[in-house]
C-alpha cells in the first residue's frame, strides 16, 4: 500500500452493535500506517449500534445516521458519497470479512492497474439459505454476460476513487456493483480472500431476497445490453410476435377459402393477439427509444466513459 494514498473504508451497519468495536479496532490494526477514514453508516440501527460507535470515539470514524431503514444499497452509496479516499474500500460490518486482505487488495490493483478489486470468498462461512441465491446468481451473471467473477456477493472490494463515485446503487442491486461497475467499463480483478463465520448478531439476509435478486439482475442485464437502443429487444420481440400472428392468419385465410369454418377455433384468436402483440411491443420499443434519446440530451450525457485522455 502507498503512505502517500488517502484510503476511504466504507461499512453499512444494521443492528452491530457487538461487531462494532472489533471492526473499528480491527482497521485500526490494519491501516494505523496510513492515511485513512472509516465510514461507518448506521442504517437506523434498532439497538445500541450507534451509542457503542459514539462512546468509542475513535479518531478517523465517521459515523453516518440514516433517517430509517433504507437497506444496504443505500447506505452504501451514503457511504461512497461522503468518501474523499484515493481508494474506496467497502466491506459488511459482521466481521465476516477480514481487513487484513485489504493490503493484498490494493498491491493487487496497483499491480494490475484495475479500477476494481473484489474478493472472492475461500470456505464461505454462511448456509445454504444464503449460498444458494449467490450461485444463482453468480452463474447466471457469468452465462449471460462477458464477465468472469465467481463471486459478486463478496462484500470487501477496492476501487478507485472515480469507479466507487460513477456507481448508482438502488433496491438489492449493491449485489451486483461489480456488474455495475463491468457495465460502465471499469477493469476488475478477483483475488482469493479470508471468509469468517459470524460470531455476534444474526444475518439480515435468506432466501425470501432471492425475488429480489432476480429482478434487479434482469434489470442490469437489460441495461448492459439494451439501454441505449431498447428498440433492438422489444422491436425484435414484436416481429417475431407479428409474423407468427400473419403466418396463423395467412393459414387460417386459406382455411376458410377452401371452405372450413373457422370462427370458432382458438388458433383465430391466438393469431390476431399475436399481430396486436407485435405492434405494440415495437411501438414501445420506439416509445422507449425516443425516452432514451431525452434522457442523454437533457442531462447533456454521453452513452460512453472516457478513461483516459494524454496529450503528447
Amino acid at each position: 500500500m502507498n503512505a502517500d494514498k488517502f484510503y476511504s473504508v466504507v461499512v453499512p451497519l444494521y443492528n452491530e452493535e457487538e461487531n462494532a468495536p472489533l471492526l473499528i479496532s480491527a482497521i485500526e490494526s490494519v491501516l494505523k500506517n496510513y492515511r485513512y477514514e472509516l465510514i461507518l453508516v448506521d442504517d437506523f440501527s434498532t439497538d445500541k449500534t450507534v451509542k457503542v460507535i459514539k462512546d468509542i470515539a475513535a479518531p478517523n470514524v465517521v459515523l453516518i445516521e440514516l433517517k430509517k431503514n433504507y437497506g444496504q444499497s443505500s447506505a452504501l452509496m451514503a457511504g461512497i458519497d461522503y468518501a474523499t479516499g484515493d481508494y474506496i474500500i467497502t466491506m459488511d460490518g459482521d466481521m465476516q470479512n477480514d481487513p487484513t486482505d485489504i493490503p493484498m487488495m490494493v498491491a493487487k490493483m496497483d499491480e494490475d492497474g484495475a479500477d476494481l478489486v473484489i474478493g472472492k470468498r475461500q470456505k464461505r462461512q454462511d448456509n445454504l439459505l444464503r449460498t444458494f441465491p449467490s450461485k444463482v446468481a453468480n452463474f447466471i451473471i457469468r452465462r449471460t454476460t462477458k464477465l468472469n467473477v465467481k463471486d459478486h456477493g463478496c462484500a470487501l472490494k477496492v476501487f478507485t476513487n472515480e469507479t466507487a463515485k460513477n456507481l448508482d446503487l438502488y433496491g438489492e442491486s449493491h449485489r451486483f456493483i461489480t456488474l455495475h461497475a463491468h457495465i460502465n467499463g471499469a477493469r476488475i480483478s478477483e483475488v482469493p480472500v479470508k471468509h469468517h463465520a459470524r460470531q455476534f448478531g444474526v444475518s439480515k439476509y435468506g432466501i425470501g431476497r432471492t425475488t429480489k435478486v432476480i429482478n434487479d439482475l434482469i434489470l442490469l442485464l437489460f441495461n448492459q445490453k439494451y439501454l441505449q437502443k431498447p428498440i433492438y429487444l422489444f422491436g425484435n420481440i414484436g416481429i417475431v410476435a407479428f409474423a407468427l400472428g400473419m403466418l396463423i392468419n395467412t393459414y387460417l385465410l386459406i382455411v376458410k377459402i377452401l371452405g372450413h369454418s373457422i370462427g370458432g377455433r382458438p388458433l383465430l384468436i391466438l393469431g390476431i393477439l399475436l399481430v396486436f402483440v407485435g405492434i405494440q411491443l415495437f411501438t414501445t420499443g420506439i416509445i422507449i427509444d425516443l425516452l432514451m434519446k431525452t434522457y442523454y440530451e437533457s442531462q447533456k450525457k454521453r452513452p460512453f466513459n472516457i478513461r483516459k485522455i494524454s496529450t503528447f
